[in-house]
């Protein structure tokens, strides 16, 4: 065997080895764990430097404002229809997403379980602020304009609940 050949071949067989032994290298798992208490800590920073008179469901770790509790007694869960009208910004106030006046409506059941916490706190008529922790937005996913991680500042006018 030609001595060029023979090198070529060595350096195939390295660079085969070599893929082999990091594609079996164990893929990094995500811990929200410590992202949930950085979420928390910059959300705490966030109420108190902006005045926000927020609660934080012990729960589920969501910071809540009731701005109008609306009116009735509709017994809101994950297969209501829900009727809303919403603006959802990050903390440093830019809008990534918004019904622009326009209502949508949705089963609550599809929507982020920060919604899905957040939401039943309020009656038809009702307005809330939701500050939720990127473990209960979208997590360490990239969607569309929202970076992995991001927390999320909505806040949701519940027009109607079925």
């Amino acid at each position: 065997m030609h001595p060029m050949i023979k090198i070529k071949h060595l350096i195939v067989l390295l660079v085969c080895t070599v893929t082999a032994f990091t594609s079996c290298k164990k893929k990094e798992t995500y811990d929200p764990d410590p992202q949930f208490r950085a979420d928390t800590t910059a959300i705490r920073a966030f109420v108190v430097a902006n005045k926000i008179p927020a609660i934080k469901d012990p729960a589920t770790g969501v910071f809540y404002q009731i701005i109008t509790p609306g009116s009735g007694s509709v017994k809101i869960n994950n297969s209501t229809m829900v009727t809303v009208n919403y603006t959802g910004r990050f903390l440093n106030g830019n809008v990534f997403d918004q019904s622009n006046g326009t209502p949508i409506v949705f089963p609550l059941g599809n929507l982020i379980a920060g919604w899905q916490v957040g939401v039943p706190f309020i009656q038809p008529g009702g307005r809330i602020r939701l500050i939720i922790p990127s473990v209960l937005g979208y997590g360490n996913s990239d969607r569309g304009p929202i970076p992995a991680n991001s927390i999320l500042d909505f806040t949701i006018d519940l027009i109607s609940a079925k």
